[in-house]
Parts: C-alpha cells; structure tokens; sequence
C-alpha cells in the first residue's frame, strides 16, 4: 500500500517564517493528488519535506504504515522529478536512469531490464546513447520521468515537472503523465501553479494560501462549490466575477441589489440573517448571459475588450464601477463598444462572506 498521511505538518524557517502551516493530508493508495497554489503558498515546501529534502519542524508523516520524519530521502521508498529535470549532463540517458538502480547494487541484467523496458514505455528507446545536451525539453522530462519509474517507488512526487516547456508540448505531456498514472497504479503527488493542469489531472485538488489548505476535493466539487472567495476566484479560467451587493427584502422573496443593477433571487433561501447586509456575489463568466429583452433582474453594461480564443470570444464588459468577464461563442460575438443587457444563471450565483470570504450557504 502507498499511501501517505501528513498529520499537523508545520515548516517554520529561521525568523519566524511559518511556511506550512498545520498541514492535513489523507493521500490514498494509487491517488494522483495535486497541490496548487500562487507562489509561496507552501506547497514546494509541502513536497519536499515528503521527499525529506526539508525538515519537518512540526507534525508527524507516514508513508504506508511508517512514520518517516527521521528518515532519510533514499529510505522512504518514493521518487522525486524535478523542474528542472536534475539530469547529469556528463552521463548518457541510459546512466541517468540506471544510476539510481546502480547506487543500490541492483544486477547489471536487472538495471538493464528495467531501463530498456521503462525507456520503450516512455517512447525514449532510441536516446539512451544521447546525453542530455542533445535532447529536447520533451525528451528531458520523459527521461527524468524514466529515472523515478525504474525504481518502482510506492510515491511519485512531481514538483512543477512541466513549468520549463512551451504550451503546445506542456498539453502534450499533461496527457502523458496522466496514462503513466494509469499505467503504474502509483500514488503520485504533483505541484504545479497551474489551475488548468490541476484541474485535467488531478483525482483530487488540494488548494493551498499562505501555508495552510483552503480546501481538498475533487476538481468538480472545487469548481462548482468552492469553500470560500480566493478557491472561488483562484480555480477557473477566466476567474469568477465578484461583486459587491445588499441583501433587501423582494416582495415575499429576495434581490440583491449595488450600484449598477438588481437581481431576484429565485427559490427558497433563507436569506433572513442577512437582511440589509452586503455581501459578495460570484458568477462564473459562462453563467452570464445576454438577454434578448429587459426583463426584471436583468442589467446594461458596454463590451470593453472582446479576446477571441478560438470557437470561444471572451467579453469584458464595464457597468459602471463594475467589470465583469463573460463567455460567447466567436462566431457573431459582440463587438467593443457595444451595449448589451445581460442576466445571470441564478441557480449558479454564489455568495460570499464580505470580511471573510467565507461561502455562504443559506
């Protein structure tokens, strides 16, 4: 079994610096988890002390059954891929791979077994007698990728492996260590600053600020029910509008009210506790839509930017005080200047706590 466990996982560095704080973590047997998170959010930091490359200044890991905080890297049975692929530049391909399997007196048939097998997976069979100067960016990482599978570690541990590639090949390689997971039936944990990767490749996402985690779940349940503001804003691409708005009375029901427009919220929330209160209010661009005729609820705003993207046309469009980013197919999308009348997907609104940007559910 290889599943690990971080339980109150705390890095302080010298000066107070608290870089992981209180770090909880279940990872199951065979689950590919990713860490994400602006920079300097800790979750470089969280990998490595898995690796034991830091020290863990507070908290207890476990690695199956073992409680591994004193434990150094080479015992703990995982395998670590770099950004930068740590490749030797003066060993072929095939000696980077072997060198681990070497170090541990494995057989010269078996290290040789492992490699070509693991190389022919990779599809990196014809460079074993190239050094890494020769290689492509691509070829590197499926080499440094090579040198973690051969050792058959019960954790893969990837720390923002893809982040040095260009888009077109970083979308090629997301696909591939995706079908490696498959593949393998491994336990991976990967970093990246990229909500897009973590959203296409992770079982499970564990968002980090400031140290801690603001939630781990699945990337359906992080899109779609976000905890609080910054997951919210953080895990889309475009980014949720946010607002601000007052909570009033509408008749036997509610609206939200600011400065360039009102809203009838439908349905039986119970919105009583926060009668006359502002709150922030979150929509996702594809929640937005343009009305074809003013209807109550509705609201005008002017298009400022329109970015197509392909089949897809991103608008910004300003209110007043407010912008707010929307989706539109490309083909017959609004022009700059324009002015349009816009609804929102009600059943799709989300509301925030204005100080702590804590999800409201009412």
């Amino acid at each position: 079994m290889a599943q690990a466990a971080l339980r109150n996982i705390c890095k302080e560095y010298p000066g107070g610096v608290l870089a992981v704080d209180h770090f909880n973590l279940e990872i199951r047997d065979k689950e590919f988890v990713v860490l994400v998170g602006p920079s300097g959010c800790g979750k470089s930091t969280t990998l490595r002390m898995i690796a034991g490359l830091e020290d863990i200044t507070e908290g207890q890991l476990y690695i199956g059954e073992k409680l591994v905080n004193n434990i150094s890297p080479k015992d703990r049975d995982i395998a670590m891929v770099f950004q930068n692929y740590a490749l030797y530049p003066h060993m072929t391909v095939y000696q980077n791979m072997a060198f681990g399997l070497k170090m541990r007196r494995m057989p010269k048939t078996e290290i040789k077994k492992r490699v070509e097998e693991t190389a022919a997976l990779l599809e990196i069979d014809d460079l074993l007698k190239r050094k890494p100067k020769a290689l492509s960016g691509g070829q590197r990482q499926r080499v440094a990728l090579g040198r973690a599978m051969v050792r058959s570690p019960a954790v893969f541990l990837l720390d923002e492996p893809l982040s040095n590639l260009d888009a077109k090949l970083r979308a090629q390689m997301r696909l591939e260590i995706i079908r490696l997971h498959q593949r393998l039936q491994a336990t991976f944990v990967y970093v990246t600053h990229d909500q897009t990767e973590a959203m296409t490749m992770g079982d499970r996402i564990v968002v980090m600020k400031d140290g801690r985690i603001q939630q781990a779940d699945t990337p359906e349940n992080l899109y779609h029910h976000p905890c609080n503001q910054f997951v919210a804003g953080f895990i889309g691409s475009p980014q949720m509008n946010f607002f601000t708005a007052a909570v009033k009375r509408a008749g036997e029901g509610w609206q939200l009210v600011w400065q360039d427009g009102q809203m009838i919220l439908p349905g039986q929330r119970n919105l009583t506790p926060l009668e006359g209160q502002q709150v922030t209010a979150g929509v996702r661009p594809e929640d937005l839509f343009i009305c074809t005729e003013q209807k109550q609820g509705c609201f005008f705003g002017t298009v400022a930017v329109a970015e197509m993207i392909g089949a897809e046309t991103y608008l910004t469009i300003e209110t007043g005080k407010n912008r707010f980013t929307m989706r539109v197919p490309s083909l017959g999308a609004p022009k700059v200047g324009q002015k349009l009348c816009l609804g929102v997907n009600h059943d799709r609104l989300h509301l925030f706590h204005l100080q702590t940007g804590e999800r409201l559910r009412l």
